[in-house]
């Protein structure tokens, strides 16, 4: 099993959600987190005062898969949330070593 970990733009979340949709996923967790990578933040005015913003808002979308789906999903994921422009994201893929579904007791593959 695997845990797919994407960090993508707030505002390609619905086309990356359609896109898993259409593989057959539908389970996943996201959280608004903060940061930076290459693009290392941006000014903005505000009142006509320039702030500096260091931090940016994006997404985390965490999905547990099967091993067999992995590629196919990052994939997806990929296609949906590229723009082509800096700040679009990144991608990881963690193995997991044990899930159990809290409510009848499955573990691994089936809990998934």
């Amino acid at each position: 099993m695997k845990l797919v970990v994407a960090i993508i733009k707030p505002s390609r979340l619905e086309e990356v959600r359609q896109a898993l949709n259409s593989l057959d996923v539908h389970g996943m967790t996201v959280t608004e987190v903060k940061g930076y990578g290459r693009q290392k933040g941006h000014s903005e005015i505000y009142r006509g005062t320039e702030y500096a913003v260091h931090f940016l808002p994006k997404l985390k979308v965490e999905i547990a898969v099967d091993d067999a789906q992995a590629d196919t999903i990052t994939t997806a994921i990929r296609d949906a949330a590229q723009t082509g422009r800096i700040g679009d994201g990144k991608i990881f893929v963690l193995d997991l070593e044990h899930v159990t579904r809290i409510r009848t007791g499955e573990t691994g593959a089936s809990a998934l």
